[in-house]
């Protein structure tokens, strides 16, 4: 599945009316807290949805990753760092275990990949798949060394969502295959993904819609603090704790 993003210099969020915003308290992570926006109107106030929730990242906090918000200089996002991606990204698709013809999967409003053993993740950077989610029954030759594996043993990818991180085209090392999905415990952090609890995972999924292009902003708060107005988002996110 090819991701296809723009990387616009201003306005980033102008044509979104679904945002999630994400806010930890400093780079190095710790309980950071995800909160639901929606407007009516590309020109319109950004109104909560629900309370905000708590959600884990990355063990080693957060870095920039590649996304929609102009480049910025510090610490970035590479493969395997153990880091969430800080910035500005669209949310292109849902995935489960859901079969395709399940209520869940035909009530989707964005593209939605059901979980099979041959749904895999490719996070070698030497693959020309890297950082896509491919069926690995339509590649006549596999050309990565590693992979991860979509259908899991657990319940972490029962339900998610694709954020479209270092898309295309995708730099080799600059970080592959983040998601939004289940956690595997409140506090247990991720290898670099945003993971919450099963029941908020399935209402975000149910809510996302593509016709709303919705976006993540994930920052530490320092920097959601000070990009706020410029950037353009909401100001009626409380100060994480």
């Amino acid at each position: 599945m090819a991701l296809s993003v723009t990387y616009p210099s201003s306005d980033v969020l102008a044509s979104a009316r679904q945002l999630l915003l994400v806010v930890a308290p400093n780079w190095g992570g710790g309980n950071a807290q995800l909160q639901r926006f929606e407007r009516a109107g590309n020109d319109g106030n950004w109104q909560p949805v629900g309370p905000a929730i708590a959600v884990s990242i990355g063990r080693a906090g957060l870095a920039w990753g590649r996304g929609l918000h102009p480049a910025v200089e510090g610490r970035q996002k590479r493969e395997g760092d153990a880091c969430a991606p800080a910035g500005i990204f669209a949310i292109t698709a849902l995935f489960g275990y859901a079969a395709p013809d399940s209520p869940f999967a035909r009530a989707a409003r964005l593209p939605y990949l059901a979980a099979t053993p041959n749904l895999k993740a490719i996070d070698d950077p030497a693959s020309a798949h890297y950082n896509r989610v491919v069926d690995q029954s339509t590649v006549p030759r596999p050309d990565w060394a590693s992979c991860e594996d979509m259908l899991r043993s657990d319940e972490r990818y029962a339900v998610g969502a694709v954020v479209a991180h270092n898309a295309e085209p995708p730099v080799p090392g600059a970080g592959s295959c983040i998601f939004l999905h289940v956690w595997a415990g409140p506090g247990v952090p991720t290898a670099g993904c945003t993971a919450m609890a099963p029941a908020d995972m399935r209402e975000i999924a149910g809510w996302l819609d593509a016709a709303a292009a919705p976006l993540l902003v994930q920052l530490p708060q320092v920097e959601y603090t000070a990009r706020c107005a410029a950037w353009g988002l909401p100001t009626c996110f409380a100060a994480v704790r």
